[in-house]
């Protein structure tokens, strides 16, 4: 019991689901990868781009020698001399190159990587709905195990109240000696479980944390949350999958790696025809590069056509091609999943909504045979082990109503990222 009061204690600070999905936003790696995915490919695009503009190349050198021969003296008798000659040579020149027409084969790969540019756009979205699911779940995970160790926390002390009362009983002859060691029984039983909800009440939060991309300690409690029903949520199966296929960040994205292949395969089929570029160059050679007078200039056209290159061309098209396939049928497997996915967190929805509505009435039930258990305890009509048995009852009923109620707002959770919407609509709420 100390080591309960203990964590309590030492829960100082209140978050709330919103501070959760903000700590998310801000810290978690996998948005941050997914971010430089998309800077990447926003850089590739520009990439693509630079092939519109001209290219331009300078070049320069500098260059000394000499060289030395023999000279035969005029006059006879003397010796033989060497006459040294040095040489300085400059070259230099800047020529530019701007590419004119290439059959769109330019224009396609840059359409091409804008395309991938925005699927990787929309997948970055995809992971935020991802994260801020996880994010929920283990959210509403913190919050069902806090519950349940309210849960063990009150069946502790139930159990230690009886236990007083069974002693005394005991003691003054009015209640055999079994009924104290079944009462310890059950009061042992219920420390256990105290424990057992305490470990997982700290690995909830733990899981919570790693969820929201933090390192930091788990000294906190969570506010308590209800979950509104989502909008549209008993809305027929195939009105859900529509606005799901219509919604979804992935599906976007699985959308416009189509294109961006189709796009692919116009570009390698490209391949075939010709390019014409315009090239100019000015360059300048001589002693120094001060020289004008060795100052040269000139422009003209260019046509590059790769006549026969083995097949290539061929092969790169059917492999553009068989990719483009292979996007497409993935295209249609996320549709399948999807659909798969809505069902699912929809029956989910519906179950858990019917499942809470009996765990209330059981609870209701466990709590009114327990009274009337205690009441024919202490009228001496009952026995302990009715007690016992109704007190586990109880006890287990709690636990369910709590599950039920977590597992309704997890499941609806679910539902909205199955569906597309990234707000959940929540109360704030004490218990």
């Amino acid at each position: 019991m100390q080591q309960s009061l203990t964590v309590a204690a030492s829960e100082g600070r209140v978050i709330s689901l919103a501070q959760a999905e903000a700590a998310a936003r801000e810290h978690q790696p996998t948005l941050r990868s997914a971010q430089a995915g998309t800077d990447a490919a926003r850089a590739r695009v520009d990439q693509s781009f630079s092939s519109f503009l001209p290219q331009v190349n300078a070049n320069a050198s500098y260059t000394v020698g000499t060289s030395n021969r023999d000279v035969i003296q005029a006059v006879p008798g003397s010796p033989t001399g060497v006459v040294s000659n040095s040489t300085r040579r400059f070259s230099g020149g800047v020529s530019a190159n701007q590419l004119l027409y290439d059959f769109g084969r330019t224009s396609g790969r840059y359409n091409a990587s804008k395309e991938s540019a925005g699927a990787q756009e929309n997948s970055q979205q995809q992971v935020l709905q991802d994260v801020l699911r996880d994010v929920r779940t283990a959210y509403f995970n913190v919050l069902t195990q806090k519950a349940l160790l309210g849960v063990a926390r009150e069946t502790l002390q139930s159990e230690e109240a009886r236990l007083g009362q069974v002693n005394a009983s005991v003691q003054v002859g009015t209640r055999p000696e079994i009924d104290l060691l079944q009462q310890r029984t059950a009061k042992a039983n219920a420390q256990v479980q105290l424990i057992r909800a305490q470990n997982a009440y700290a690995t909830a939060k733990a899981q919570l944390n790693q969820t929201m991309g933090v390192e930091t300690s788990s000294d906190y409690t969570v506010q308590d949350v209800t979950v509104a029903a989502l909008a549209g949520e008993d809305e027929a199966l195939d009105a859900l999958v529509l606005r799901a296929l219509e919604s979804r960040p992935d599906v976007a994205a699985r959308e416009r790696q189509v294109r961006a292949q189709e796009l692919q395969v116009k570009v390698t089929k490209g391949g075939h025809w010709p390019s014409l570029s315009a090239t100019g160059n000015v360059s300048d050679v001589g002693e120094n590069p001060f020289n004008g007078a060795t100052l040269s200039a000139s422009g003209g056209l260019s046509l590059s056509w790769a006549l026969f290159q083995g097949g290539l061309v061929n092969a790169q098209t059917r492999e553009a091609n068989a990719n483009l396939r292979d996007i497409e049928a993935q295209k249609d497997a996320l549709r399948q999943q999807v659909r798969l996915q809505v069902e699912q967190a929809r029956l989910a929805v519906v179950a858990n909504r019917e499942a809470l509505t009996a765990a209330d009435e059981a609870q209701v039930n466990a709590r009114e045979r327990l009274r009337l258990a205690e009441g024919r305890y202490r009228a001496g009509v009952g026995n302990i082990i009715e007690v016992s048995d109704a007190q586990v009852a109880f006890t287990n009923a709690a636990a369910q109503q709590v599950q039920a109620t977590y597992a309704l707002a997890t499941s609806r959770a679910e539902l909205a990222r199955a569906v597309g919407t990234v707000e959940l609509s929540t109360v704030a709420s004490a218990r």
